[in-house]
């Protein structure tokens, strides 16, 4: 617990057997309250390392439903335990679990409702391995998502995240995709309920077992990233109205 409020790590995984042991270990289980590991039906033994590892939280998706149907089983699941303060952390060790305590006392001191651990502050993205085809479209959406939605974020990509609990109820994020657009479907519902982002720099790693999409989904996210940006635009002014923009029934 940090500030009396519960403290979630939420594990959306999909064949980490290789990485999911020393994502774990790196976890500091001293702030940490509970760890929910949601399976997407992995074709490895993720589920069995994770029992292994003492995590009692898992979940068993029964079909593959996505990377954005796997975030949706992992929030419900703890908001349904009772977290107050929700970290969303890739178990393919992309991102490093030694920042999540700098990300949580943020939110847990009510500075910011919501942290995100940005691999573009600072210069260590294309240092870290970030494919230089990544870097640039990284740079171009994100010109093009600030301008768009008139904010100043390094970065809108990033897999490394904590919310309030407060947050997750009051956006829909049921309505968004179940692919990887879910991610920016995320962050404009989350700035068009008027919640502020802070970003903390995070470290890059690039290596075989990180997961990562290939170019062709590269392509058709970059796409779904302008088409959110555009509805949030829209939206704003009145001139549409999307279901990802409706508040949740509490």
């Amino acid at each position: 617990m940090i500030k009396n409020k519960q403290v979630a790590v939420v594990l959306p995984a999909y064949n980490a057997e290789n990485t999911l042991h020393k994502t774990y270990e790196g976890i500091p289980l001293n702030v940490v309250d509970a760890v929910v590991l949601v399976d997407d039906k992995s074709s490895d033994n993720t589920v069995e390392i994770a029992k292994a590892l003492g995590i009692k939280n898992i979940i068993e998706h029964e079909e593959n439903k996505g990377y954005g149907g796997n975030q949706k089983s992992c929030y419900n699941a703890a908001l349904k335990i009772g977290a107050d303060i929700v970290v969303m952390l890739h178990p393919d060790y992309q991102y490093t679990p030694k920042l999540i305590e700098s990300m949580v006392y943020l939110i847990a001191n009510d500075v910011y409702p919501v942290v995100l651990g940005s691999r573009i502050l600072g210069k260590g993205a294309l240092k870290g391995g970030m494919p230089f085809y990544k870097y640039v479209a990284n740079r171009f959406l994100t010109f093009f998502q600030n301008w768009l939605m008139n904010q100043k974020l390094s970065e809108y990509h990033t897999g490394y995240r904590a919310f309030s609990a407060e947050v997750l109820r009051n956006i829909n994020y049921m309505a968004n995709s179940d692919d990887f657009v879910f991610d920016n479907q995320m962050l404009a519902q989350i700035l068009f309920t008027g919640y502020e982002i802070a970003e903390i720099t995070c470290p890059t790693k690039y290596f075989e077992e990180a997961s990562s999409i290939n170019f062709k989904r590269a392509v058709k996210y970059g796409a779904g990233v302008m088409k959110v940006s555009t509805q949030y635009r829209l939206q704003k002014w009145r001139l549409a109205s999307y279901p990802i923009f409706i508040k949740p029934k509490q």
